[in-house]
């Protein structure tokens, strides 16, 4: 009797050091800077910020070796006939594979004029109030926004009003739409804003995101929108997800702002990032909200942001990159 329960407990404490083992692994043990040494070293930074296009060459040549943006960045055709088997890469075991239904509704290649010029990534940190940065931001050559932003007046001048590139959430599609299960004119109508670009959804990274993309898709079609729905590929979302793991970034998934400055290093010649501040205060000590139009605050266990902007400082430092945290208006004080 007693051999089994110290067999017993053997068993509970090896199950509980493989759980231990894989937390370490998913998120190992590091130092983080505090966000107040983050903000001193953004400080000092400035307003400083030289291109190093051997930075930004190095980083085109990781990403393409690890990722093949131009050719993955989206499901085509090309790259997913029909048969072949999407692998969902936000939960294990699911999968899609390509038929006679899904085929039709792919872009036959990649349908961006490559290589893009000066590339501008608008996230939605709070960090834009005030900004002035959005005639700076409607100069770039292309535009890549997050998450179905909202692009009224009263934020025009901040965020400006170019887009060529917005990604959509599935989540947004059922929270903010009802699924496009009752109505789907409000949701037409709100993409007009967006122009004539393109509609990046992760339709094959989570099994309950799949029917909501696809009716986005149908929508948008069915109204003859001038925007073109692209799907992105969970084959491209997971290898940029191992590229930034492996250099520090610890999180269940990359935030959407993360996977499109990867993107747009691999596919832009230059790169300013608008709106990444992940923080509560501001170069000024002032509180920041979350996003520029609102407070709401994101699961604290979803995303590691503070450590993608560490990554991102550090290309901006080596020149990689360009980060805009502080007013574009501004001669210095904030990158």
């Amino acid at each position: 009797m007693l051999v089994r329960c110290y067999r017993g407990k053997l068993s509970v404490w090896a199950a509980m050091c493989v759980l231990v083992l894989c937390w370490f692994y998913v998120f190992p043990v590091y130092r983080l800077p505090r966000d107040k040494d983050i903000v001193e070293e953004v400080l000092k930074q400035g307003g400083v910020w030289q291109k190093n296009q051997t930075g930004i060459d190095l980083y085109r040549k990781l990403l393409t070796e690890c990722c093949d943006p131009r050719r993955m960045f989206a499901v085509t055709k090309e790259n997913s006939p029909t048969g072949k088997v999407l692998w969902y890469d936000g939960e294990f075991y699911h999968s899609h594979t390509v038929n006679n239904e899904t085929y039709p509704l792919l872009v036959k290649d990649n349908p961006l004029r490559l290589p893009l010029k000066k590339c501008a990534v608008v996230g939605n940190g709070g960090i834009l109030r005030h900004s002035q940065c959005g005639r700076d931001i409607d100069q770039a050559d292309f535009v890549l926004r997050c998450n179905l932003p909202p692009l009224s007046k009263e934020y025009v001048d901040d965020v400006g009003t170019r887009t060529h590139l917005v990604t959509a959430n599935p989540s947004i599609i059922e929270k903010r739409f009802q699924n496009l299960l009752w109505s789907r004119k409000v949701f037409v109508d709100s993409m007009k804003v967006y122009g004539s670009g393109y509609i990046y959804m992760p339709a094959f990274s989570m099994k309950t995101g799949t029917d909501p993309s696809l009716r986005a898709y149908h929508a948008l079609a069915d109204s003859s929108s001038n925007l073109t729905m692209l799907f992105a590929n969970p084959e491209f979302l997971r290898t940029v997800g191992r590229f930034w793991k492996a250099r520090g970034v610890h999180a269940r998934r990359l935030s959407t702002g993360l996977f499109l400055v990867s993107l747009a290093l691999g596919l832009c010649e230059e790169v300013t990032a608008y709106g990444f501040w992940p923080f509560s205060v501001g170069l000024d000590e002032q509180p920041v909200s979350h996003h520029y139009y609102d407070n709401i605050l994101p699961y604290t266990w979803f995303h590691a942001m503070p450590e993608e902007f560490v990554q991102l400082w550090h290309l901006h430092k080596s020149g990689a990159l360009r980060v805009r945290v502080g007013r574009c208006s501004a001669q210095g004080g904030g990158g």
